[in-house]
């Protein structure tokens, strides 16, 4: 325990010392993570012989600020993992930093309140193929295998090439939803197949600088658009489709995180427990669902833009920041928060942000840098734009706007 102990306070005072050296504020490496199961977009900005990773498939995800290893069937370590980018170039992950050093990160309060850490996981999602229909099982069913729930938004990024299939599935058919439910289901978790399940729902165009907002427990396949996503952190999910991009997927994803229990009991029947019938069958579920971009109250001005992106709970949120050639302005936040630049340069409380540059394009700001605020400068020719993304209970749910009713 005095080796621990001693661990955990020279990380500590090495979180200190760079966050004093920062101005409260550190920057990350980009963490790189592969699935097996589709081939990648190749737009995260690798190398092309980068993508490809044998036996482990392909990188098609890169998670940002990331406490939250990945759960794939081939393990690596400390894939997922955001590192901190050090003078001296000794490693040290942001989960370290975070669990040694949580007040100095987080602030007491938020920490106290807060023990998992920062409670969210920002990713950019890159694939070539449309992601299978799946679902993310709600708490009540993730604590039965130990894990935590998995909500989770997305915003399509825009200047990039949207892929052969930009839509996105969600729900099921609301006769399906009052009617036959699980038993509509079945066959085709049974059968393992084909990809026939989409036929249960229904597919929405994937708008660049739009989105939407998914609960646990909803059926979703998202389409090829560069997505920027924003979530619990949390990698749970039970994949309902069998057919994807000319390839079956293993039937175990099917049981990824079900209790090996419920699996012997109920078999296909297990996961199919996980769906919340009334919300995926909502006959408006577009209109709950769809995340425009909204102004953030009195923030806009000369410099540009400020437009909530991520809403609709209190579980996470996420800011753009457009801001004019030339122009500056002062950012204040309640709490630590991540950043991600998406396109031109300019520097955030001192540290440049390159868009489109990993390695160069991300930051964390720790609570008391948060609080005290940052200015912000547009150093280039062209739009500044930065995504501010933020953990739980910093920002209030504003509700989802339904245009539709």
């Amino acid at each position: 325990m005095t080796v621990l102990r001693q661990t955990r306070a020279a990380v500590a005072d090495r979180v200190e010392s760079l966050l004093g050296d920062g101005g409260g504020v550190l920057r990350l490496r980009p963490a790189w993570v592969a699935r097996d199961f589709l081939p990648p977009g190749r737009r995260l900005g690798l190398p092309e012989e980068a993508y490809d990773v044998g036996e482990r498939g392909a990188v098609c995800e890169r998670w940002l600020a990331s406490t939250t290893p990945a759960d794939n069937r081939l393990a690596v370590p400390g894939e997922g993992l955001s590192g901190v980018d050090t003078e001296d170039g000794q490693p040290l992950l942001l989960a370290d930093a975070v669990s040694a050093a949580p007040e100095l990160v987080l602030g007491h309060d938020y920490a106290g309140a807060h023990p998992g850490g920062l409670g969210r996981l920002p990713k950019l999602f890159d694939y070539g193929a449309r992601l299978p229909f799946h679902i993310h099982p709600p708490q009540a069913y993730a604590s039965l295998v130990g894990r935590q729930q998995k909500d989770e938004a997305y915003h399509f990024l825009p200047d990039v090439d949207l892929g052969p299939h930009p839509e996105t599935f969600l729900g099921v058919h609301p006769h399906l939803a009052v009617g036959p439910r699980a038993e509509a289901l079945l066959p085709y978790l049974q059968d393992w197949d084909s990809d026939l399940i989409l036929t249960t729902s229904r597919a929405y165009l994937q708008v660049p600088g739009e989105g939407f907002h998914v609960p646990s427990g909803t059926l979703h396949g998202p389409g090829t658009a560069l997505t920027l996503e924003l979530q619990e952190d949390s990698d749970v999910l039970s994949m309902f489709q069998a057919l994807n991009a000319g390839r079956i997927i293993s039937k175990e994803l099917l049981y990824k995180d079900v209790r090996p229990a419920d699996r012997e009991r109920a078999g296909e029947r297990a996961p199919l427990g996980f769906v919340d019938w009334e919300h995926n069958g909502d006959p408006d579920l577009y209109a709950v669902s769809h995340l425009a971009p909204r102004p953030v109250a009195g923030s806009s001005g000369e410099w540009g833009l400020r437009e909530w992106v991520f809403y609709g709970t209190s579980k996470f949120s996420g800011q753009r920041f457009t801001v004019r050639p030339g122009a500056r302005l002062r950012v204040a936040e309640p709490g630590v928060y991540s950043l991600f630049a998406w396109s031109g340069t300019g520097t955030w409380a001192g540290h440049e942000l390159v868009g489109r540059t990993p390695g160069r394009d991300e930051l964390l700001v720790s609570h008391a840098k948060a609080l005290a605020g940052a200015e912000v400068v547009n150093q280039g020719a062209g739009p500044f734009v930065v995504y501010l993304l933020s953990g739980p209970d910093l920002h209030p749910a504003l509700p989802i706007e339904d245009g539709l009713r």
